[in-house]
């Protein structure tokens, strides 16, 4: 790979260093190998991420687990802004109230930097056991909420910054235990947010709507079951490299903005962050407003298509393996771009907007499946938590503007099927925009346009 890099060198990947790391058993024997190969090559060999073995399945599972307590509970704040529209903030109009899950997608994302640098010096166990208290506490504090600050307080800020604590540990602990495999791995631990995305929604609403418990009791629930899921996660996500507390340069946290196409694959995620989460966020009003499916239908509809991106992250984990991540990634980006222009866009009645949910929603799990595989394999080892948190901190501002410009764009309208259409359009543009500029990065990286990388 060095040896196709452009003159801006990138930092070395994990598997070029071997610093400060522990040796699983089967590293063990693998030193002690008596082949043709160099001592030196296979004591790299055994430095290097095991790709299995108990340790690595066990850290897996508890990614898992908070994947779906962190990405799969925010799949579900699309019933929090019907619930309070029409019930306890009722007075309050819809932008207001959105500030909520708005704020709650800001800081899972803001906070990437901080997260992944505490990671880097303390391991995920101490970020993990804050994240927890901060996402259970917040939400069996909303459950006695009645005002709108105490809302906003509890679950757009306290939960949500718990859920920043959650998933960057576990993406970036992933990260240091699987190298060959780490598409796969990583397609595996999305598929929590994936199935969460389906759970969450459809028991909440089911919960809020039952006299016997509603929306309290709904909230407390919830809050048990992810903190037995949670329990699970704090004893079986351990890091394979040891942590290893010092004083960070300045010079170390500036580094990826003086990286060209480290830049360039900010960029193309920024903008690639528009096209694919704008039909997410309003692919249930669209339905409502323009294909005229039931409330309740339009609920399934937020299901159908988390159920279809579980196949399509864990498809594309695995085929990145193969063909390589940032092929996967741009081939997905492209052609999510291609389906909201040629399948959203006459999507105006039910099959239509389900089949679009169905195709959209198995096609754009490569972002999310893929989105720290791509900064974790151009980044050095002991610096991997911070870069991925860079990339998730770049993410934070498409997350909070995202749907206040889509609602501009629908209320700048003549009509609303015009509104739609302009939605759309902006929808698919930003993708293959995003998708060409991570291209560009990607030529920058290796100019093997055909090479698996």
């Amino acid at each position: 790979m060095q040896e196709n890099m452009s003159s801006e060198k990138a930092a070395p990947t994990d598997s070029d260093t071997g610093e400060g790391v522990f040796q699983t058993p089967d590293e063990s024997q693998l030193s002690q190998g008596t082949d043709n190969k160099s001592d030196n090559e296979v004591q790299l060999q055994a430095d290097g991420p095991p790709d299995g073995g108990t340790g690595a399945w066990l850290a897996l599972l508890g990614a898992w687990c908070c994947s779906f307590n962190s990405f799969g509970w925010m799949n579900s704040v699309g019933v929090f802004q019907s619930y309070y529209e029409f019930g306890p903030l009722k007075d309050y109009d819809s932008s207001t109230i959105a500030w909520i899950p708005s704020l709650e997608i800001f800081f899972l994302f803001f906070l990437g930097p901080a997260v992944g640098f505490l990671f880097d010096k303390y391991g995920p166990t101490p970020l993990i056991l804050v994240g927890t208290f901060l996402h259970v506490f917040g939400l069996m504090m909303a459950s006695l909420a009645t005002e709108y600050y105490q809302f906003l307080l509890a679950q757009g800020v306290c939960s949500a910054i718990g859920l920043s604590f959650l998933y960057s540990p576990a993406i970036a602990t992933i990260s240091t235990w699987f190298n060959k495999k780490r598409g796969l791995a990583m397609g595996v631990m999305v598929t929590g947010s994936s199935l969460g995305g389906v759970v969450f929604p459809i028991m909440l609403d089911r919960l809020i709507q039952n006299p016997s418990t509603g929306y309290p009791w709904a909230m407390r629930i919830a809050a048990f079951l992810i903190l037995a899921l949670q329990i699970v996660a704090i004893f079986t996500l351990r890091p394979r490299t040891a942590p290893a507390p010092k004083k960070t340069p300045a010079g170390t946290l500036a580094a990826p903005f003086k990286e060209f196409p480290f830049v360039m694959m900010l960029l193309g995620m920024f903008i690639l962050m528009y096209g694919i989460f704008i039909p997410v966020n309003f692919l249930a009003l669209q339905a409502l407003e323009q294909a005229h499916v039931s409330e309740s239908m339009s609920l399934y509809l937020v299901a159908i298509f988390n159920g279809a991106s579980l196949f399509g992250r864990l498809g594309s984990g695995y085929w990145s393996d193969i063909a390589g991540r940032w092929n996967v990634f741009v081939i997905a980006g492209v052609t999510s771009g291609i389906v909201e222009l040629a399948l959203w866009i006459p999507a105006t009645y039910q099959s239509a907007a389900i089949g679009f949910a169905v195709t959209f929603g198995f096609l754009s799990g490569a972002f999310v499946s893929l989105l720290a595989a791509l900064p974790a394999s151009v980044s050095p080892l002991p610096q991997m938590g911070y870069r991925i948190g860079v990339v998730m901190l770049v993410l934070s501002l498409p997350a909070l503007t995202m749907a206040p410009i889509g609602g501009r764009i629908l209320q700048s309208a003549i009509s609303v099927d015009d509104g739609w259409l302009h939605v759309k359009i902006f929808g698919g543009v930003m993708s293959l925009a995003g998708s060409a500029v991570v291209f560009y990065a990607r030529t920058l990286y290796s100019k093997k346009f055909w090479s698996a990388f």
